[in-house]
């Protein structure tokens, strides 16, 4: 029994020897040790006149001092907060409101634009026939009555246009081709007008002033035409 208890006694003994504050601190670096900063109480019931110790900076302070880390760029293609697809400086389109009676107006003069295609088409057979002399009083009477239905649906044309020119005027999207598109169709206006005022009649006496007058007419129509047409096109194509 009295064995025992000596056993006992020196592996306890043993056990706080390892363990002992002065024992870790033999494994642990000189350098790496640092002391406790006293605290303001301890420091207060110092006596008077008696060295008072400096504060030792805490073990857990990290300073890692050295210059602050350079700012990084991210491009534009991996920064998720860009839209690389889209250019950086994109203009933004303007709204602008019109009125129901603007899109009526478009609508008829669409339609009428429409309507002068086959009318276009007609009325160059008919004015071949008669340039060549292969045509009767039939189809002299076909063309004249032809060409009134160009004259009205090119005035319904004037008119919407015109009329829509006005209210858009404060739109600037496709400003410019509004206004190529209507200097076109005003000039094939004033082109059929010269062309109905060129028409060979029976005033002519002379031979070589009617051949001069039927050819010119000939010649405004078709570049009135022309015209007309370039002014579709441009309005179809970049509708």
């Amino acid at each position: 029994m009295a064995v025992r208890r000596a056993v006992c006694f020196v592996a306890f003994s043993l056990v706080v020897a390892a363990f002992s504050p002065q024992a870790v601190a033999d494994t642990l670096p000189a350098e790496g040790l640092i002391a406790p900063s006293p605290s303001p109480e301890a420091i207060a019931w110092l006596p008077a006149g008696a060295d008072r110790p400096a504060p030792v900076p805490r073990a857990w302070r990290v300073d890692f001092g050295g210059e602050p880390l350079p700012s990084i760029k991210i491009p534009a293609e991996f920064d998720a907060t860009v839209d690389a697809s889209e250019p950086a400086q994109r203009p933004r389109v303007r709204a602008f409101v019109y009125s129901d009676a603007y899109y009526t107006r478009l609508k008829i003069h669409r339609w009428a634009s429409y309507a002068t295609i086959p009318l276009f088409a007609t009325e160059w057979i008919l004015g071949q026939k008669l340039y060549n002399f292969t045509g009767g009083q039939g189809v002299k009477t076909a063309h004249g009555w032809v060409a009134g239905g160009l004259a009205g649906l090119f005035g319904v044309n004037t008119v919407t246009g015109v009329w829509n020119l006005m209210e858009a005027r404060k739109d600037p999207n496709g400003h410019t081709k509004r206004m190529i598109h209507s200097i076109l169709m005003l000039a094939s206006d004033a082109g059929f007008m010269a062309s109905g005022m060129t028409a060979p009649g029976h005033e002519f006496r002379d031979v070589a002033q009617w051949e001069a007058s039927r050819r010119l007419h000939r010649n405004v129509a078709i570049t009135s035409t022309v015209t007309a047409l370039a002014g579709y096109v441009m309005m179809l194509v970049g509708k």
